[in-house]
């Protein structure tokens, strides 16, 4: 710990790294990037330089057995998440994983046999957004009367046979890549957990992967989610949250621009065609550096983690019941 900031060191040099989190630790109050390591020794160096870390490593090893290091940012594809995440925790580093946490529930539910003075969170960063920060409140204050229907839809087009995420042996596919948001957003809204789930898929004929995932998730009383996420449509995303009164819809829900205003409408459906939209501006932040300081307040003892390995394993319990719903072509309980 170097005084009241935790020190980084971040897995590897890939892109959401490079041009997200990192620049999201360097702009937290709690944390600095400390380290970078990549299994080429001369990437690490290159990109340490670019982005002003001190330390750079050639392997992954080298970073763990560092003991200046407090935190590790695992970005790693998701096939490695649980293996590499464990190793870290194993060396004595917290670590903060990107999502989802494994390839089922129960590859995630190992790493509960990790030492537990140890702190391991996937990175959703939305949780950390002012913008769902607030659209929570909003929904708590009954203001939009009873919420009973959300409704997401996320997509973005890549037809990379080489991108990771049209890998089927590493986890890619549309419903592992970015459904798991849009689910995540019916646990953090409705506060609740699903009771089952059934689901659409449409697989990519030469990836394997799922490239249209359309699921609905049944929380009981009433209250469902629909989504529908893809990688081979045209860049899209919107949020919708649905109450008896009144509508809620965050407009750029998943990917909000770092250090840019965003924007919540609220429409108590008066008029048609959005005349009577309310709009609220929540003011610029970037969601990286949020969800580095709740993680790094942890470290510090100073706030309580809400999201720990539990959750990871509650949301691929979620994302394996949509996979088996897709299989079977019916209701699949959430186990």
């Amino acid at each position: 710990m170097d005084g009241n900031r935790v020190r980084w060191g971040i897995i590897s040099t890939a892109k959401i790294g490079r041009e997200k989190v990192i620049p999201g630790i360097k702009a937290s109050q709690t944390g600095v990037a400390a380290a970078i390591a990549s299994r080429d020794l001369e990437r690490a160096k290159q990109v340490a330089s670019e982005l002003g870390i001190e330390k750079a490593y050639g392997s992954y090893e080298e970073l763990f057995a560092d003991p200046d290091i407090d935190a590790i940012y695992n970005p790693l594809p998701n096939h490695m998440h649980v293996p590499v995440t464990a190793q870290a925790v194993e060396a004595g580093k917290h670590v903060l994983c990107e999502k989802p946490m494994a390839l089922s529930a129960d590859e995630a539910a190992t790493l509960l046999d990790l030492p537990k003075d140890r702190l391991v969170a996937e990175g959703f960063m939305v949780r950390a957004h002012p913008q769902w920060i607030r659209a929570r409140e909003i929904v708590r204050s009954g203001e939009l009367g009873e919420l009973h229907a959300i409704q997401g839809f996320f997509s973005f087009f890549n037809a990379d046979p080489g991108n990771i995420r049209n890998r089927a042996d590493m986890g890619g596919g549309a419903l592992m890549d970015i459904g798991c948001y849009t689910m995540l957003a019916g646990r953090y809204f409705f506060e609740a957990e699903p009771e089952r789930v059934v689901s659409l898929i449409d697989r990519d004929p030469d990836f394997g992967t799922d490239r249209i995932t359309s699921a609905m998730m049944d929380f009981g009383a009433g209250r469902q989610l629909t989504f529908t996420v893809s990688t081979q449509l045209t860049p899209f995303q919107r949020l919708q949250l649905v109450g008896s009164k009144k509508r809620l819809e965050i407009l750029i829900p998943f990917n909000a621009p770092q250090g840019e205003a965003v924007e919540l409408r609220l429409d108590d459906g008066s008029k048609l065609g959005d005349g009577a939209l309310a709009p609220e501006t929540i003011a610029p932040c970037d969601q990286y550096a949020e969800l580095a300081d709740v993680f790094g307040r942890a470290i510090l003892g100073e706030k309580m983690l809400t999201y720990g390995v539990e959750d990871a394993i509650q949301n691929m319990k979620i994302i394996d019941a949509i996979f088996a719903s897709a299989e079977r072509g019916e209701w699949v309980d959430v186990g």
